[in-house]
């Protein structure tokens, strides 16, 4: 099993900055690629960055250029720092983990954590 465990959201104003971080725990060798998703309200989660353990990294067009994930190189832990961000970035932000046990692959999740940006 795969714990993750969020923290960094808060109250900003547009154009300011946040950075996320989510420390994973468990059986952290099955996992393969960590990322962080976002569910606004009435709204499914979508993704916002995803990098997998060999280093490839993917982000939605809405937050390239503004937004950056990375990990530590002795921690399991995964960052995604914000900058300029806009009301559209409104959300509880979660992370996620693709872990494979054998033939059995799971998605883990974090608690979320909620990100503001209002004037």
């Amino acid at each position: 099993q795969v714990q993750l465990v969020e923290s960094g959201g808060g109250l900003v104003q547009p154009g300011e900055s946040l950075r996320l971080s989510c420390v994973a725990s468990g059986k952290i060798f099955s996992i393969s690629a960590m990322g962080w998703y976002r569910r606004a309200p009435g709204k499914e989660r979508e993704l916002v960055a995803r990098l997998t353990k060999g280093g490839t990294i993917d982000y939605r067009d809405s937050v390239k250029g503004r937004f950056t994930i990375f990990r530590t190189n002795v921690a399991n832990t995964v960052y995604l720092q914000m900058n300029n961000l806009n009301p559209d970035d409104t959300a509880v932000y979660y992370c996620n983990a693709e872990a494979a046990f054998g033939d059995v692959k799971n998605d883990y999740w974090g608690q979320g954590t909620q990100v503001t940006v209002s004037s």
